[in-house]
């Protein structure tokens, strides 16, 4: 089963994060985003096709106000709403 599943349909809906290692630098990077149409400010379009199996998933980015995509074999998860916030110990 693809564990990317259900991730551009919750994401058409409202916020997600997903953490992913970027293949430029190997930084994990956690980026809350969005393919909601209301939550983008309009930036995303009406009709945008975008399938759970692709292997590149295109986002709008919340924290950048801008388009970012990660490959889907980057992924460490993925989620339903805001970033987690990290524990301090």
């Amino acid at each position: 089963m693809n564990r990317m599943n259900g991730f551009v349909k919750a994401a058409q809906k409202g916020l997600v994060t997903v953490v992913y290692k970027n293949i430029y630098t190997g930084e994990i990077r956690t980026m809350p985003c969005t393919l909601n149409r209301d939550l983008s400010d309009g930036n995303v379009p009406k009709v945008l096709e975008q399938k759970d199996n692709s292997d590149n998933i295109a986002v709008w980015s919340l924290d950048r106000n801008d388009w970012r995509s990660f490959r889907v074999n980057t992924v460490i998860e993925w989620y339903e709403g805001y970033p987690k916030e990290e524990s301090v110990a």
